[in-house]
């Protein structure tokens, strides 16, 4: 088996804004599979599946292993982290916000 490493080229968040390529993501959060596999589930071709994979790939969100002549993809654990870590911290510094801002209006409100 031949791992193909991801070098993270492209933006993530532009990766996971198309409805198609979050949905090559969900199926690869089953497990590992074939661009075939892939397409099969999907209602476009597999060129444009591949399309869609490469996208994924620069953002560093799938990597892919040669399998024979076929190509396995699967989901970059890195990349993912980024995504979550990123989510994390604006939703958390949000929330901070949020219970700084109702505090502040509790503490301030007519009695």
């Amino acid at each position: 088996m031949t791992i193909v490493a991801a070098h993270p080229v492209g933006d993530p968040f532009e990766a996971i804004g198309d409805g198609t390529r979050r949905e090559i993501l969900r199926q690869l959060s089953d497990g590992d599979k074939a661009v075939h596999e892939i397409a099969a589930a999907l209602p476009i071709s597999r060129p444009a599946v591949s399309r869609h994979l490469k996208l994924l790939k620069n953002a560093g969100l799938v990597a892919e292993y040669a399998d024979g002549n076929r190509r396995i993809y699967h989901l970059e654990d890195e990349g993912l982290q980024v995504v979550q870590a990123y989510l994390e911290r604006v939703w958390g510094e949000a929330a901070v916000r949020f219970r700084l801002l109702a505090e502040n209006t509790a503490s301030h409100a007519p009695q």
